[in-house]
């Protein structure tokens, strides 16, 4: 039977009439979703709550903290009390990302896509942290796999992967390929940027439109709008749709960070037939090749490899040798390569989606572009023995440390600090280019006027630098030289320029950074975390089985790339792969190793244990145990034993009163007072009722 909330009566003007309206009273059945419901079907009932509750335009924090988010609230509670799907959080972050995108005038789209936002975290909130991770990193499983969400895990692990698994899988999807269906969705999940971004979302209003109009075409022409988000999980949704705020939850953060410490890893070991699914790390059975696969020590890594870069590139630069190529320019061209073709794999893995969002790569894709420009003037002038193309070519080098020395300290937005001023300072740079489209245009006219009126003494490139140190602030230049540029015409032309320049222009530009400051520094947290949860989830969502660090790359490069045009993709192909990583990266794992050795003799060696609640697989949690009774009727008091794995559901009515406003999870403490009252209040509510029981048989005895 579905269940229904009351909603307060709305005037027609507010919306149009629709078939749950009954005698001044607005009823809206909650979703009745059930475990085994698709994510395309998750989506569409979601949809038409969100569209039936949220009808007026409210802010985000409107929502969160007024009586404009109870229907909200009473979702939450619904979903986290009669729910089990698995795709909830995925599909509240897809509807997010839809409505996100709607642009009706009103900021209803705004609202709902906020409500969605606040209904996925909160829901969150109201399980395990070990719930919490597996529904954040479950994955839309394909329709054409013949196992179901249910078997998804047991799939996972006796699927064979290949060189090219889709990312996070633990379904049957991480096999290879076995109809032309599965073939056509690689090819479409291999597309990048903003095309890839354009189907997902062209995917999501289809299915909402298709709902809402009653219509399910799509399920009869076998045309399903939802498959562009298979093997998408709710971390990858949430960084595609900006819910920067989702992001920057506390449960969502732990998460994250267990993904770059390692705690949670994606591949237990390195093998033909591993397959790629979340797990959390357990450091007696994972092969230790599968720590080069952790987020942190990448990061760790790619400094050490622009260290060494750096170390070259001066090398060179203060070599400069002219007539010939030496050995350390040699190691630079090796380096180059390796960090070019490290690059095109990232991209090729993670997409333009995640790779555009890290602002260091645009660095690495000018320090490339500056590299092949180098070689390229480089060996024209040696072949043509001219020694001014040469030292243009090394003129051209020298600008890589622009960009390598901020290269190299990009580890400091890592940190929270750096982490904050980074976006602050991309937002002001935004701002500074649009304004000075409108100085240019106030320059350029002052220039051409200027260069007219005194084109008998100055030319044009020697008024266009006086007018450039003017706008810089030396204005005394042009009172110098107002009179000799006319007479009548030039000193009140120059006191123009000079205020419009030095105050009007400065003045508002000031002003401008400012305010552009003050507004992005409010928010520099959920950039940063938002940055910092685009730089893990892009550091795993390689596809290969096998990850090669540079410059070890070019090894593999250079021998499995010529075999790969002759000979298949076959279990000895990539077994080749394995032995070569193992022999080029062994020094490298055992420095992982050692430093994790040394690092747990202080921290718990189990990664997995800083996360409560259950370890077993929990999206289909069993309802709690019914109040037992005696032989005689009375209530019995239950073990305190079948509480230890699971809270009360009085606790959990507990943490929703402060979780609901706050935006961070219950602490250990919190929990275990929270479940203490409820303790206490059952064991309270027992004794009465064996006192109301013993003065009953008391009264039937007289």
């Amino acid at each position: 039977m579905p269940i229904r909330v009351k909603m307060r009566p709305v005037s027609q003007g507010d919306r149009a009439p629709s078939p749950h309206w009954d005698n001044g009273q607005y009823d809206s059945d909650l979703p009745d979703i059930t475990y085994d419901d698709k994510f395309r079907e998750v989506v569409k009932k979601l949809s038409l709550y969100i569209a039936d509750v949220i009808y007026v335009p409210s802010t985000f924090e409107q929502l969160r903290t007024t009586s404009n988010g109870d229907s909200l609230r009473t979702l939450v509670d619904h979903l986290s009390t009669n729910v089990t799907n698995p795709s909830i959080v995925n599909a509240l972050l897809a509807l997010r990302w839809h409505y996100g995108t709607q642009n009706d005038g009103r900021g209803l789209g705004e609202a709902r896509a906020n409500a969605c936002e606040i209904v996925a975290w909160r829901f969150l909130t109201r399980l395990s942290e070990r719930e919490a991770v597996e529904y954040c990193l479950y994955e839309i499983p394909d329709p054409s796999d013949s196992c179901s969400s249910s078997q998804q895990g047991d799939c996972a692990d006796q699927g064979e992967s290949s060189e090219r698994t889709a990312l996070l899988g633990g379904s049957g999807g991480h096999q290879l390929p076995r109809s032309r269906r599965r073939s056509e969705h690689d090819q479409s999940a291999g597309k990048m940027g903003s095309q890839r971004r354009s189907q997902l979302l062209q995917s999501i209003s289809k299915l909402t439109m298709s709902f809402t109009t009653g219509s399910d075409s799509d399920d009869d022409s076998g045309d399903d709008p939802t498959a562009s988000f298979v093997h998408l999980n709710a971390l990858e949704i949430a960084a595609v749709a900006d819910a920067k705020r989702f992001l920057s939850q506390h449960v969502v953060q732990k998460i994250i960070t267990g993904i770059w410490d390692g705690d949670i890893i994606f591949w237990d070991r390195l093998s033909v037939h591993s397959s790629k699914k979340p797990r959390f790390y357990n450091p007696h059975t994972a092969d230790p090749f599968s720590r080069l696969r952790v987020p942190k020590y990448l990061k760790a890594f790619e400094v050490m490899f622009f260290a060494a870069f750096m170390f070259i590139f001066y090398a060179v630069c203060i070599e400069q040798s002219v007539h010939k190529v030496t050995p350390m320019e040699v190691m630079l061209y090796i380096w180059f390569t390796a960090f070019f073709y490290d690059e095109v794999s990232e991209y090729l893995d993670a997409g333009s989606i995640f790779y555009a969002a890290d602002v260091w790569n645009v660095f690495d894709v000018i320090m490339i572009a500056i590299g092949i420009c180098f070689a390229i003037l480089r060996f024209i002038g040696l072949y043509n023995d001219d020694p001014v193309l040469i030292a243009i070519a090394f003129d051209v080098l020298s600008l890589e440390a622009l960009f390598m020395v901020p290269r190299i300290c990009s580890i400091l937005s890592l940190s929270p600090y750096w982490g904050t001023l980074i976006p602050c300072l991309k937002a002001m740079g935004m701002d500074f280019l649009k304004f000075m489209v409108l100085v240019a245009i106030i320059y350029l006219g002052f220039l051409t006027t200027f260069s007219l009126v005194g084109r008998e003494l100055y030319t044009f490139k020697h008024m266009a630098m006086i007018v450039t140190k003017i706008f810089f602030g030396s204005s005394y230049v042009g009172f110098d030289i107002m009179n000799d540029i006319d007479p009548i015409f030039g000193p009140p032309l120059m006191f123009i320029f000079v205020t419009l320049s030095s105050i009007l222009l400065m003045g508002s530009l000031t002003g401008m950074l400012s305010n552009s400051f003050s507004r992005v520094i409010s928010h520099a947290k959920e950039e940063y975390l938002y940055v910092y949860s685009v730089y893990v989830l892009e550091a795993s969502t390689s596809n290969r089985l096998t990850h090669f660090y540079p410059p070890f790359n070019l090894i593999a490069f250079c021998i499995f790339r010529p075999l790969r045009l002759f000979l298949p993709s076959t279990d000895g192909f990539r077994q080749a792969r394995i032995v070569l990583l193992k022999a080029t990266h062994s020094l490298i794992v055992g420095a992982i190793m050692l430093y994790e050795w040394t690092m747990g003799r202080t921290v718990p060696k189990d990664g997995f244990g800083s996360f409560r609640g259950p370890r077993q697989s929990s999206t289909k949690r069993p309802p709690a145990p019914p109040l037992t009774t005696d032989r005689i009727g009375r209530p019995c008091i239950p073990s305190p034993l079948a509480s230890i794995h699971r809270p009360s559901q009085a606790s959990k009515t507990r943490q929703r009163q402060v979780e609901d406003d706050t935006t961070d999870a219950p602490t250990d403490v919190e929990v275990r007072i929270a479940e203490l009252s409820s303790k206490i209040d059952r064991l309270t509510a027992m004794v009465s009722a064996l006192q109301s029981g013993a003065a009953g048989d008391d009264t039937v005895r007289t």
